[in-house]
């Protein structure tokens, strides 16, 4: 694995059962703010929540977490990259060694490419885009176009969304309601 871009653990995903009571219980204990919630493409709600107004989650609480059958507690593990060329050099390497499952998406806000460990537990390595888009936000991504065509397309496709603009505002919006929300305040 030489020569592959540092990755770095950045958020956590789980699925829960009671998604509001789970919401509130991050948002009091440790001050976390929703910065997106909706309707997830994989049955339920989903919700993003940081206290990092450069990340736009830190944790992720899905709902529709049972106590039967094979249904996994972990929703994903997610590391962060540096940039879409670093995204790009690991999905040539997950696609060489093979992976399980592999999904890249595009989400506006991120590139993502989603596989599964041996044990079918849920990985994400991703870059941010300089965009931020409301999330859940996802659509099929080509890795294997460059940098240059994946960027010039997403600009694209977010400007057709109203509640898109420069990460660096959002981030900016965000900061302020991270403050306001403190509980040691």
């Amino acid at each position: 694995m030489a020569g592959l871009p540092a990755a770095k653990l950045a958020h956590f995903g789980f699925h829960v059962r009671d998604f509001e009571r789970m919401v509130e219980f991050y948002s009091k204990a440790l001050g976390m703010v929703m910065t997106d919630t909706g309707d997830y493409y994989m049955g339920g709600k989903i919700a993003f929540m940081t206290r990092d107004p450069a990340e736009h989650h830190q944790l992720v609480i899905a709902s529709g977490r049972t106590d039967v059958g094979e249904f996994k507690v972990i929703n994903q593990i997610s590391f962060k990259v540096d940039n879409l060329e670093d995204l790009r050099i690991y999905f040539a390497w997950l696609v060489k060694i093979p992976v399980d499952n592999m999904n890249p998406r595009n989400h506006g806000n991120a590139w993502s490419v989603y596989f599964h460990d041996p044990e079918g537990n849920r990985v994400e390595i991703y870059t941010p885009t300089p965009w931020y888009v409301s999330q859940p936000f996802g659509h099929p991504l080509d890795l294997t176009q460059t940098v240059e065509t994946i960027t010039a397309e997403t600009e694209a496709m977010v400007k057709q969304y109203p509640t898109m603009v420069a990460m660096q505002d959002w981030s900016a919006q965000l900061e302020a309601r991270i403050a306001k929300a403190d509980p040691a305040l």
